[in-house]
């Protein structure tokens, strides 16, 4: 392991907004300028590199991972030294002042870092995250909870803060009907063949697009879903980045392939009534061929079946569950996190 490198483990902020304007859902936070987006990035420290846009959702790859833009909603990810909590008080500004929009909902998740001495306050600790929190969000998001989901790998733990107002239940009834889910995977120890599929020739001449581009289909990353329009990034010398939309879906793929501390993340959103589920999963495990692998779903309720796919999916691929962990936030939903490592090593 080195004592010193890029940090692939991505923080992810996501923000519910309301107003009383009617055509609010039809743009609503869509309308911000995008100077106001970049003053907000400006203070996580992280820039736009890549965007695209469909009649749902606005999504950016940044110099750090993702931005996702919807009408109600913001998803920040963002990996490095990057200060993404610092996104929080500008983002209420603007959504306040200029849109007349209130915060009903925060949630904040991340892995373990692989270099935890390398995080700027206020990421430090966890600790300290949960403080800064706490002391940013408005009084209104009076339902609130953190964890610490552990599992049998130290590298592997999950870290969740949640908080929400007493009417505000997102992720309980933005779509009952298809019971939606959020899947965050987090990957390392990437089989060191692929992982160099990731980085790029020296003086290839090409735009970090077009290098992007090529990635996409030299890795299979394109078959994932192939209905999906693919906004993605190559970064010089070695690094990807990819934000998919499929309707109001959205997916996001990061990649950090340097040996020592190879690093890669999937996320995406679906229906627990789907069986998407599966191909993605080993789509993902095919791709990467990961050493250690965590699974973390989020959904109304962690009594349906979805958690439990997830080990029939990869575990035929060279995977074995070591740990599984569940917990309930108060209207924000349920997490169930899982972690894999591959056969090969040991217990």
């Amino acid at each position: 392991m080195a004592v010193s490198g890029f940090e692939g483990f991505e923080k992810r902020l996501e923000l519910h907004f309301f107003g009383d304007d009617p055509v609010f859902h039809q743009l609503g936070l869509r309308k911000l300028e995008f100077e106001s987006l970049q003053q907000v990035l400006e203070a996580v420290q992280c820039t736009v590199v890549s965007a695209v846009g469909n009649s749902y959702f606005d999504a950016y790859v940044l110099s750090e991972s993702s931005l996702f833009v919807y009408p109600t909603k913001i998803i920040i990810k963002t990996c490095g030294t990057t200060q993404l909590l610092k996104s929080i008080r500008p983002l209420i500004f603007y959504a306040q002042h200029h849109l007349g929009l209130t915060l009903c909902s925060c949630r904040y998740t991340r892995g373990s870092f692989i270099f935890p001495n390398s995080q700027p306050f206020p990421h430090t600790s966890f600790k300290d995250e949960v403080t800064y929190l706490e002391e940013t969000i408005p009084v209104n998001l009076c339902c609130r909870k953190a964890s610490i989901m552990p599992s049998k790998s130290s590298s592997h733990s999950w870290h969740v803060f949640t908080a929400s107002d007493d009417s505000d239940a997102p992720y309980l009834c933005d779509n009952e009907l298809s019971s939606p889910y959020t899947m965050e995977i987090c990957m390392t120890e990437l089989d060191p063949v692929l992982a160099r599929k990731f980085f790029r020739p020296p003086e290839d001449g090409k735009t970090g697009d077009s290098a992007g581009k090529d990635m996409t289909e030299l890795t299979g990353i394109n078959e994932i879903n192939p209905e999906a329009l693919i906004c993605d990034f190559a970064f010089d010398p070695c690094g990807y980045s990819m934000n998919g939309m499929d309707g109001d879906w959205y997916s996001t793929i990061h990649v950090t392939p340097e040996d020592g501390y190879s690093y890669a993340s999937f996320e995406c959103v679906g229906s627990i009534n789907d069986n998407d589920i599966v191909h993605v999963l080993r789509k993902v495990v095919h791709i990467f061929r990961p050493g250690t692998m965590s699974v973390s779903i989020t959904c109304g309720d962690y009594k349906n079946d979805i958690w439990t796919r997830v080990a029939s999916a990869v575990e035929p691929l060279g995977l074995k569950r070591r740990s599984c962990a569940m917990d309930q936030f108060p209207a924000a939903g349920s997490v169930v996190f899982q972690t894999f490592t591959s056969r090969r090593k040991s217990a």
